[in-house]
């Protein structure tokens, strides 16, 4: 046990920051979990907004008289601008209020989806599509943010965590079964203006209740763009924007047509622009500072970012057109059988607080082995009757092994990275999401037109069975480099409390003399490492800001004074 207190003619505060059982709670239980269902509807229309189109697309073809290559840019106009998006909002989440952004981008969302339902011109909705993903990438970054603020506790963020990501694969089924039943009983228009009626209650909700996260920035609010990396934001933004163009395009038009070709390696040539970039300036004020991709296992989580989107978009794309296509099943019929990947991925979702108690690279190479297995199953699976051997089967192991995937990378990364490049980490895993699923897919899909057409049969079974082999060899990657480069020693993680370890108890006193000293009594087990700089304890006669760094493990550290 380690003791620092005040002198004893200066009286310390009564103001307790923590006290019997660790992190300091700023909102009430409801108010956390409200904020969470708020977090939770953003991520869930984030993933509606892509795949409720699928079943509308034939509709919006005739409609808005589109040719197919331009119906693919109702989707892709979406993603594109999504991903390349996603950094400049995780910088702008870390240097202002993050519920600012996420309520100005959901409140955005919500007003380009009226206008998307009244469009009647294939451009204009092109281009609102393009304007809702910047809107929806506004509020991703800023609502992990506000996530990891509002639950401080490490078993409830991991909870909160899972059930965040476990949201987004319900919005991928259920946009399926709801553009379905719109298309089929309403209008195409209502796909967009469902999302109108959420996103807007969900932006005012936020700004009501979310607390204002304490940011260690001295600068004026005024100031505070010179900390936002434009130049670096443009050109990564830019690079961004013309690699998933380029994707988008050859794998519609061929990876030999210059629409890929020039983009593509314009595009390589500003993402290594960028990384230089970055090193020449100092790392306070860059985008992604260098030094992030040195952090505990970071480089190898993000590359396990690359593939659950992936794995989720080829399965629902490639199957849903396969068998509206060829074997004829209904929209609604195709969205159906989809619904057990929706229900098992938010049951998975909810393993987020298993990672307090097992290192989460075990449960990842789980979630691989159950991912294998269901991929194996799919490439098998080439008969309509084949739907309850194979497909569910591989539906039921597949979401239980994606979403678990998703929760436990993105739950370690935050682990790996200081509580305030939040919006920067929450930006860029899911920058690697889109990014993998833009990639991933548009292979995926050339594989299988290719393989599909060579065979002779461009509507058999050869080209998909072909398209889950490359993702089951992706897979195999993945688990090679998690069993080499993920290293356990070097996790940033909570160990369980047992019966027998005395009840935690950490208690932070600020004196309200000017010149005072910080009174700390630190006993028990360990405070988790994303908490150990516990900022804002102060007296109630001055606003004085403290920091107490090194509280983590059962080693008892002598807290330093710090003089006001």
């Amino acid at each position: 046990m380690s003791f620092v207190t005040a002198p004893e003619n200066r009286p310390p505060s009564p103001v307790l920051t923590l006290v019997d059982g660790g992190v300091p709670q700023r909102c009430s239980f409801a108010c956390r979990y409200l904020l969470l269902i708020l977090f939770c509807l953003a991520d869930f229309l984030d993933a509606f907004n892509s795949s409720s189109l699928y079943p509308a697309i034939p509709t919006l073809v005739v409609s808005l008289d589109m040719t197919q290559s331009e119906s693919t840019w109702l989707v892709s106009a979406f993603q594109l601008t999504f991903a390349s998006f996603l950094l400049i909002s995780g910088k702008i989440s870390d240097v202002y209020d993050p519920k600012y952004a996420f309520a100005f981008g959901a409140a955005m969302l919500g007003c380009l989806s009226v206008g998307a339902g009244f469009a009647t011109g294939k451009i204009a909705l092109i281009v609102l599509r393009a304007l809702g993903g910047i809107a929806s990438a506004l509020t991703i970054p800023s609502a992990l943010a506000l996530l990891v603020e509002v639950f401080p506790d490490p078993n409830e963020q991991s909870r909160a965590i899972g059930m965040f990501g476990g949201c987004g694969a319900i919005g991928n089924v259920l946009g399926l079964v709801i553009g379905a039943v719109f298309v089929e009983f309403v209008s195409w228009s209502w796909v967009f203006w469902f999302v109108a009626i959420l996103a807007m209650p969900i932006g005012g909700l936020c700004l009501w209740l979310a607390p204002t996260p304490r940011r260690g920035i001295d600068e004026p609010r005024p100031q505070r763009w010179k900390q936002l990396d434009l130049v670096g934001v443009f050109i990564v933004t830019a690079a961004l924007i013309l690699l998933i163009f380029a994707i988008t395009s050859g794998s519609t038009l061929g990876w030999n047509t210059r629409q890929f070709i020039a983009p593509f390696v314009i595009s390589v040539v500003g993402v290594a622009a960028f990384f230089f970039y970055e090193t020449c300036i100092p790392a306070s004020t860059a985008a992604v500072p260098p030094h992030t991709w040195f952090l505990p296992n970071f480089a190898v989580l993000f590359g396990m970012a690359l593939l659950p989107f992936l794995w989720l978009t080829t399965v629902f794309t490639l199957l849903t057109e396969f068998w509206q296509n060829v074997y004829g099943w209904s929209a609604i019929s195709v969205a159906l059988r989809m619904v057990p990947i929706g229900v098992l991925a938010f049951v998975a979702s909810l393993s987020g607080p298993l990672s307090n108690r097992v290192s989460p690279k075990y449960v990842l190479l789980a979630a691989q082995a159950l991912v294998l297995a269901a991929t194996v199953l799919l490439a098998t699976a080439n008969a309509p009757h084949k739907y309850f051997s194979h497909v569910l089967p591989a539906f039921i192991l597949g979401a239980a092994g994606v979403l678990a995937w998703y929760t436990h990378t993105n739950i370690a990364i935050f682990r790996a990275a200081p509580a305030h490049m939040a919006g920067t980490v929450g930006a860029i895993f899911n920058g690697g999401l889109q990014l993998g699923s833009a990639v991933g897919l548009a292979v995926a899909s050339s594989i299988s037109s290719s393989v599909g057409r060579r065979s002779g049969d461009p509507t058999g079974y050869q080209g998909l069975a072909a398209a889950f082999w490359f993702l089951l060899a992706i897979v195999g990657v993945e688990v090679v480099a998690l069993l080499v480069f993920y290293r356990v020693e070097a996790e940033h993680r909570t160990a369980p409390p047992s019966a027998e370890a005395p009840k935690p108890l950490v208690r932070a006193r600020a004196a309200e003399q000017p010149d005072a000293f910080l009174d700390v009594i630190v006993i028990g087990h360990p405070v988790p490492e994303q908490h150990e700089k516990l900022e804002n304890l102060h007296g109630p006669a001055r606003g004085s800001e403290w920091s107490l760094d090194g509280i983590s493990g059962h080693k008892e550290e002598e807290i330093r004074e710090e003089q006001v």
